[in-house]
């Protein structure tokens, strides 16, 4: 998966797969705003973990953003080739955006 932008303009790609009886999603490419490939401690982190289906298209877990060094309790639902992703900690939440599939 494509993330959407974080509020530095970077993106990433994101390998999703099931881990346990939940899905988890690993960091295994960053690029910079102009797309151009970037190093990052990031690379190999676990980006969303916890991360189960609830039966409808939804998806309840966690999720980490590197722009902010913050995790937060996610909520993602899945239509076709697209994944909106939103977080919640301390009962302040964000939009992270809408993430793209990618071969």
């Amino acid at each position: 998966w494509q993330t959407a932008p974080d509020d530095n303009g970077n993106f990433g790609f994101v390998d999703v797969a099931a881990c346990g009886a939940a899905f988890c999603g690993t960091l295994v490419a960053a690029f910079d705003g102009t797309g151009t490939q970037v190093e990052t401690p990031n690379i190999g982190r676990q980006i969303i973990w916890d991360t189960v289906a609830n039966g409808d298209g939804t998806y309840d877990g966690r999720i980490y953003a590197p722009d902010r060094d913050k995790e937060y309790a996610s909520s993602l639902e899945l239509a076709g080739d697209q994944l909106a992703v939103s977080g919640c900690v301390l009962g302040i939440c964000r939009s992270g955006g809408t993430w793209v599939r990618v071969n």
